[in-house]
């Protein structure tokens, strides 16, 4: 069996770091609850520079490290690695944040597990001169059989599978959106992920 997941809000709790930062920055009270668009400038109402600057701050290694776990993922991960499963997780966040990614994940338990940076989001929007590790090319050579995800953004890389098995990790952001196909399940926690994958 071959599993891709997403890093931040399915690994981690990335948004409700984000929550408590852009209130420290710019004194705006937005409960993660109320995080309603995956895009965080839409959400917190930001200008051009005031996210730019948000997500730079967000994305020192300092901050990477600090992430809480997304309770149950590392040892349901680590279940199906004993199990002989193929984990690749996929992130979104550009190679400059790689170091601090794959450190997070060797001390919460998770070293056996690959790590590419596809960019799925245009980061280099607030980046510039952003690098990934994983072509788009060579992504879409690769084969999955279950998806963990929060992000519609980023549904669309998952056209190119018609039978994959997608687990939408209940997030305020993805709320109202319409699922591609039958095969997209919103999922509330690892529990249920587990149990439905095996």
């Amino acid at each position: 069996m071959n599993v891709y997941i997403d890093f931040d809000d399915c690994l981690c709790e990335t948004a409700r770091y984000f929550s408590k930062l852009v209130d420290e920055i710019f004194g705006l009270d937005i409960p993660y609850e109320k995080i309603k668009y995956f895009n965080l400038q839409e959400s917190f109402s930001l200008s051009d520079d005031q996210y730019e600057h948000l997500m730079i701050q967000g994305h020192k290694p300092e901050v990477l490290l600090s992430y809480d776990e997304t309770p149950g993922a590392v040892k349901t991960i680590n279940s199906w690695i004993d199990k002989g499963h193929d984990v690749k997780i996929i992130t979104g966040r550009p190679f400059s944040a790689f170091d601090a990614s794959r450190e997070w994940l060797d001390e919460h338990g998770l070293g056996r597990v690959d790590l590419y940076c596809l960019d799925k989001y245009g980061r280099d929007a607030f980046i510039k001169g952003s690098t990934f590790t994983l072509e788009l090319d060579d992504y879409y050579k690769m084969r999955f059989d279950y998806a963990i995800e929060d992000s519609p953004m980023a549904f669309k890389f998952f056209n190119h599978l018609p039978e994959l098995k997608v687990m939408v990790f209940d997030r305020p952001w993805n709320q109202e959106c319409e699922f591609p196909s039958q095969n997209y399940k919103r999922c509330f926690d690892w529990k249920m992920i587990s149990e439905i994958v095996g």
